[in-house]
């Protein structure tokens, strides 16, 4: 099987053999194709090829010797040349050229997959660069059968448009349909995905339309238009989704995210931090991306859409009658990690501070509700108010978790949970956010405790180098604990190769004291989801109630299928005599019943029962 995704953008082999080059360039009146073969940065003549200009500013040329495998790039009026913005690969990095790729190269063996409903999501987010030791798509793929062995069905790979230098998060992406040549080729991407399919795992991949990274974007060399200057935003003017020639924008974007659906046969997206998308549109770009998705490969198979947006927008995440997602399928719980984060480790620095007032109380809310802030003013941000309310979406629509690379990565040393929090209190947190009726998410290595961080790493050229690494300093400098300069310059420098190669996976740590513990235990908790409540969550899953009192909080939730979900949580000093909740007991962690059936909870226990 073969999959293809047209578009009017970038380098298409043909048919009847050849390539056709289609560059969006309005401010351009001239552009030359340079075509040099496999060897254009060494040619000291490549062929030039005029490309014939349009009124609406598309310039295209049709090259009948031309073939898989070539290099490319566009020269302007001017001498300068960039590269295709739409290429499909770039091997020489974001200021090189690009590389004609057939998509046609790539047979496909899942013709059968249709992916999952959601409500069977368990996600595991990776950085494939430090996954493994070698830190690309064929060795990860080895390593398949291990995430399925955990009970993880989805996995959330992070950024892959091309970004500049050898190594980096991903989020400073500037070559949107090119995948970073470091992690491997575009068949190895797909051989990547085939596999997952074949193992029962659905892959999403995370996507920026919010901005495009500091280094690499000659956008504005050619197309300014492909910007607002009446939105500007932390990365300059805003990409164009709601001025003049803004429908050749929004069209690049819809394709992009059809292209790595259909193309690459991923399952769906995850969209970073769409509170920075700037749009007016009657139709928001977000929206208009997840009716395409919907009505494009959506028709046949399950496509997903998680969202990562700050201002907690409910609307994002409506359903209509049959529970169907209308916009995005889910969102990125950050309140539920906040109040987590302070309640296991009582931290409360920086953003931490809007969760520092009872946390266990605003835990067992996000457990509840979803959102925290729910339209209530913002400590952190000094009274804005903050958010929509939640309480009529289902559990599903949120994603939570106790890490994420955002909250580990911007840590000065890129510390995990692990090493901060209670481990009584931690593992108790977990498994209220492993077995609720939430799409639980882990951050790759998080299920066995692993002892490496995950820092902050780019490779930027060196002008932009010393700006971040200086910057993260003095953003450190407002925290007391790094008022002194000899501290502060501990900070690992984003920029150097050591800070990469210490984020990377020890997979050897998993059969070794504790991590085989924590392994074991996230296991045995996804295994029991999978069999004891994934099943009861297809439906109109709702919160009843949730209370919170001497140190014992109560969540109950509605299942899809009409039965009841009750977890009592404690995380004070131990207790006698307290009531169980109605139903089958399904899991018991530091709880033990006497005679008359009441329980005692210790700090730290966690009582969850099933009621039909």
């Amino acid at each position: 099987m073969k999959r293809n995704h047209p578009m009017p953008f970038g380098a298409h082999p043909l048919p009847q053999g050849g390539v056709r080059f289609a560059l969006w360039a309005p401010a351009a009146e001239e552009v030359v194709l340079e075509l040099g073969g496999e060897d254009l940065e060494d040619a000291s003549a490549p062929d030039d090829y005029p490309m014939q200009r349009k009124a609406d500013g598309w310039h295209s040329v049709e090259v009948p010797d031309a073939r898989a495998g070539d290099l490319y790039r566009y020269r302007l009026a001017d001498g300068l040349r960039v590269p295709d913005p739409a290429s499909r690969r770039n091997p020489g990095d974001v200021h090189g050229a690009s590389e004609v790729v057939d998509p046609d190269a790539y047979t496909w063996h899942d013709a059968a997959w249709r992916g999952r409903p959601w409500e069977e999501a368990v996600i595991y987010e990776m950085h494939i660069g430090t996954f493994t030791p070698e830190g690309n798509f064929k060795a990860a793929e080895r390593r398949l059968a291990d995430l399925v062995a955990l009970g993880v069905t989805t996995l959330e790979i992070m950024p892959l448009a091309d970004f500049p230098g050898r190594r980096g998060w991903g989020y400073d992406g500037v070559l949107q349909f090119a995948p970073d040549a470091t992690y491997g080729t575009p068949e190895d991407i797909k051989s990547f995905v085939d596999a997952a399919h074949e193992l029962g795992l659905m892959v999403l991949i995370d996507v920026v339309y919010n901005h495009f990274g500091p280094e690499g974007n000659y956008l504005h060399a050619y197309c300014p238009q492909f910007f607002n200057p009446a939105h500007q935003t932390p990365w300059g003017a805003a990409i164009n989704y709601d001025g003049e020639h803004s429908r050749t924008v929004r069209d690049f974007f819809v394709h992009n995210a059809l292209y790595w659906v259909e193309e690459y046969h991923f399952d769906g997206l995850r969209m970073d931090a769409i509170h920075a998308i700037r749009d007016d549109s009657p139709l928001h770009i977000v929206h208009e991306i997840c009716a395409a998705l919907r009505k494009g490969p959506g028709a046949t198979r399950h496509i997903h859409v998680v969202l990562e947006n700050e201002n907690n927008q409910a609307s994002f995440l409506v359903r209509d009658a049959l529970e169907v997602p209308l916009v995005g399928t889910a969102q990125w719980n950050d309140d539920i990690h906040h109040a987590g984060h302070v309640l296991t480790t009582g931290e409360t620095d920086g953003y931490y501070i809007d969760f520092a007032d009872n946390p266990m109380a605003l835990f067992g809310r996000a457990l509840a509700e979803g959102f925290v802030y729910q339209g209530q003013p913002s400590k952190f941000r000094e009274g804005e108010r903050r958010g929509e309310p939640s309480t009529g979406l289902p559990p599903g629509a949120f994603v939570s978790f106790l890490q994420t690379h955002d909250q580990v990565g911007n840590r000065a040393f890129g510390e995990r949970i692990h090493a901060l929090a209670d481990p009584v209190l931690l593992r108790a947190a977990y498994a209220c956010v492993l077995l609720s009726p939430h799409a639980p998410m882990l951050f790759m290595g998080e299920e066995y405790g692993a002892s490496t961080p995950f820092q902050y790493f780019c490779d930027f050229g060196p002008e932009l180098a010393d700006a971040v690494s200086n910057g993260r300093r003095e953003e450190f400098g407002k925290f007391a604990v790094f008022k002194d300069e000899a501290v502060r310059a501990r900070i690992p420098d984003p920029n150097a190769e050591s800070t990469f190669e210490a984020s990377k996976l020890r997979w050897e740590e998993r059969t070794d004291a504790p991590h085989a513990e924590w392994l074991a235990d996230t296991t045995q908790l996804l295994s029991l989801r999978q069999s004891l409540i994934v099943p009861h969550l297809a439906g109109p899953s709702r919160a009843s109630s949730c209370t919170c009192e001497d140190g014992t909080l109560r969540v109950d939730w509605t299942l899809g299928s009409a039965h009841r979900l009750h977890l009592v949580a404690h995380f004070g000093e131990p207790v006698q005599g307290i009531a169980p909740p109605a139903g089958e007991m399904i899991y018991s962690l530091n709880a033990t019943t006497d005679e008359a059936l009441l329980l005692t909870l210790e700090r730290g226990a966690v009582y969850l029962t099933l009621e039909a």
